[in-house]
């Protein structure tokens, strides 16, 4: 099976929802959140750091049901402005870094 390269948006979301995962852990360790989601820690580590940019749905959720992150909440943190395109997001990277 080949896998469809993905988009400058699609790795944007991911490092996004790696951010968002990253802030609701607080000061929990990596090993507690991975043990509370049932997860490797190397999984958790490569979902906050954007390297895996497209989790599984169940992976998503047993991080932020470990978290105590509602997914409303994540949803809207993943959302972009409206409006927004990938072009856009670019930017706002670029401008960031």
């Amino acid at each position: 099976m080949v896998r469809v390269p993905l988009s400058e948006a699609e790795r944007l979301r991911g490092e996004r929802l790696g951010v968002a995962l990253r802030g609701a852990r607080g000061d929990r360790s990596m090993v507690e959140v991975a043990s509370d989601a049932g997860i490797s820690v190397e999984t958790l580590r490569k979902i906050e750091t954007g390297r895996i940019p497209t989790p599984a749905f169940f992976t998503v959720l047993a991080i932020a049901d470990a978290v105590g992150l509602p997914l409303d909440d994540l949803r809207y943190e993943l959302a972009e402005p409206p409006g927004a395109d990938a072009d856009t997001a670019l930017s706002r990277s670029a401008d960031a870094g």
